[in-house]
């Protein structure tokens, strides 16, 4: 009787050994090009962007205006025009076009002041950070500068089975190693982010 409880307790430990290492295999998804950023990514104004409106020779139409959530803007002349999605250069064009119907070959500069972004281009993190957010992407953006921005892991994160969902590349996901970048300072583990990408970081069951 004594050998049976034996045998199987050595086939619990064998079991469980197999759940412990299939726990923490390797990431289920390819892994994260190393490299993303595309060079002539543009900036596109969103909802909540601050923009400075600079009308030359004519200082009373200049002003600092919000971008509504509505995604459109108001200034002097000017009503609802739409600015969402557009660069600060095509919003200025339009803007120079509303203007025109009121004075003589207006010259227009757009400086956009708070950035947010469009919500296609925002980077999203869910699940066991410190603190999951959305963030404005920023042109040669990293998976580390990521992390930094939320505050790193939860205790509880599983950060070598975090993943990034990639709309740009057809919803295709991407593993990262998330636990030996920011625990272990591995930096070959760092990877550019994409505009619209969202970052997921499961929990660990162990």
């Amino acid at each position: 009787m004594r050998s049976f409880w034996a045998a199987m307790l050595r086939l619990l430990l064998v079991a469980l050994a197999g759940v412990f290492v299939a726990g923490c295999a390797s990431n289920a998804y390819p892994p994260a090009p190393q490299q993303a950023a595309s060079d002539d990514y543009n900036y596109h104004i969103g909802p909540g962007d601050t923009v400075n409106i600079v009308v030359w020779r004519n200082p009373e139409l200049s002003m600092s205006v919000p971008v509504r959530p509505d995604g459109k803007l108001a200034s002097p002349l000017i009503e609802d025009l739409p600015a969402i999605g557009k660069n600060p250069t095509e919003l200025a064009r339009d803007i120079e076009k509303a203007l025109a119907k009121f004075i003589r070959d207006p010259v227009v500069t757009v400086i956009v002041t708070q950035f947010v972004g469009p919500y296609s281009e925002q980077i999203r993190v869910i699940g066991e950070a410190a603190k999951p957010q959305v963030l404005p992407y920023k042109q040669k953006m990293t998976l580390l500068d990521v992390m930094i921005a939320v505050g790193g892991l939860t205790d509880f994160a599983d950060g070598n089975g975090a993943s990034i969902l990639r709309p740009s590349d057809g919803n295709k996901q991407y593993g990262v190693r998330l636990k030996d970048l920011v625990k272990r300072g591995d930096v070959s583990a760092n990877v550019e982010m994409k505009p619209g990408d969202v970052l997921i970081i499961p929990r660990s069951w162990f």
